[in-house]
């Protein structure tokens, strides 16, 4: 038997038809299957918290799309004119013909609004995190990682050839431990910002502290706190009062809060100059295609413009975490629009799943390895496209569904 990085057993694939069936149904046996479903149409544009899936219109509580910007209209306008104006594709890598006016104006102003000096578009916040830990970090050196961080950190790691050692998950002082242990070796500290699967945050106080005293990069990957978190939507440093001297590498995305798709790496002049020279998931690959830069600039545009969608949000993070307290739901220590409620076992977490589609709502649940053995969950996702009433009534479901689900537990992996 192998185990994944949660310690989750799973029958290792050998290399005939027999052996794929065997692990499928391992999978089956643990209630870990992952079950793809074809979002068929949008309802009409007023309704943007819903979609349809097998005929069915749904509530939607699962995406990331926190200010409601995924399907605004005057993005979706930006988008279309860039297309007939500079065509759907890039054509190449941006260091050959694939970077355009689109692409330079949006790291301009990405680099503006995060405070860097400059910032360097990505496909994705997966790329973007293989590139950040790629580049700093080198064979022989260790990457100190929160135990729950982002896959993509783990795999940036793996890419640099560098060791990883992980720190509990939160606890500054077991960091600072790590640390301590790898002194000399540790040339990079990285976390998310806000943790996708808990909504909670990092110390990063502290920890930027610990990775200036012990002269290592500070990275941060702040895919969900930009554009909600902050006085002014600039995300978790911003909240925290944090600078580009204090966290020297920031990563965003661009298909969460921003509605569009992509992510960038901002920092100095050197550190984006370095990346170009050196970060493979930006040199071999296709440039986005500039229609989605012209789309996520309007986004950006939005974001600070649009102030209440961010307040609108949050207050309705509130609402469910006071009504969800109410009914003695077990949440998570999350004040984002992160909401994780949480089941255990898989098998309580696939029951509520289901319980709620039946009720109209498209929730998916958590299972591992995504998050440890025995801490399964419904990850409830906010956003400002939704309408109190909907809030409410997921609420009144969710709590039937909690109080259905199977009792059994299951072990800590």
């Amino acid at each position: 038997m192998g185990t994944t990085s949660s310690g989750i057993a799973l029958t290792p694939v050998k290399h005939d038809a027999s052996a794929l069936k065997a692990a499928l149904q391992e999978v089956d046996r643990l209630h870990l299957r992952r079950v793809r479903r074809t979002v068929e149409a949008f309802p009409v544009p007023g309704s943007r918290a819903e979609i349809i899936i097998d005929g069915r219109r749904l509530v939607d509580f699962c995406s990331n799309d926190y200010l409601g910007l995924a399907r605004e209209p005057s993005i979706a306008a930006a988008m279309s004119e860039a297309a007939i104006r500079l065509g759907c594709g890039s054509g190449a890598s941006h260091l050959v013909t694939g970077h355009g006016s689109e692409h330079q104006k949006l790291e301009e102003e990405l680099a503006a609004f995060t405070g860097r000096e400059r910032a360097l578009l990505f496909s994705t916040g997966y790329m973007a995190n293989l590139a950040a830990v790629s580049t700093l970090a080198d064979r022989g050196e260790v990457v100190v990682l929160d135990r729950l961080n982002h896959a993509s950190l783990i795999d940036g790691t793996l890419l640099s050839g560098a060791r990883f050692s992980r720190y509990a998950h939160g606890d500054a002082a077991d960091a600072e431990r790590v640390l301590k242990e790898h002194r000399g070796t540790a040339t990079v500290l990285a976390t998310d910002g806000v943790f996708s699967m808990a909504g909670d945050f990092a110390r990063l106080p502290t920890l930027a502290r610990l990775a200036r005293a012990h002269h290592a990069w500070f990275i941060v990957d702040d895919a969900h706190g930009l554009g909600v978190l902050g006085a002014t939507g600039r995300g978790i440093l911003e909240h925290f009062e944090l600078d580009a001297t204090e966290v020297p590498v920031l990563v965003g995305t661009l298909g969460k809060a921003f509605g569009s798709f992509g992510a960038f790496i901002a920092g100095s002049k050197d550190l984006i100059e370095l990346l170009i020279q050196k970060a493979r998931t930006y040199i071999y690959t296709t440039a986005l295609p500039q229609p989605v830069a012209a789309a996520t600039r309007k986004a950006l545009e939005l974001v600070q413009k649009d102030s209440w969608r961010r307040e609108r949000v949050l207050a309705l993070t509130n609402r469910f975490r006071a009504a969800a307290r109410q009914l003695d739901m077990q949440l998570g220590h999350s004040d984002t629009p992160i909401q994780p409620v949480i089941l255990g076992s898989a098998e309580a977490a696939l029951h509520a799943q289901n319980a709620l589609l039946e009720a109209g709502f498209r929730v998916v649940a958590i299972r591992p390895p995504t998050v440890p053995k025995g801490t399964a969950r419904l990850r409830i996702s906010l956003s400002a496209a939704h309408t109190e009433a909907q809030v409410d009534a997921l609420v009144e479901v969710l709590g039937r569904a909690c109080a259905q689900a199977p009792q059994k537990t299951e072990a800590h992996g």
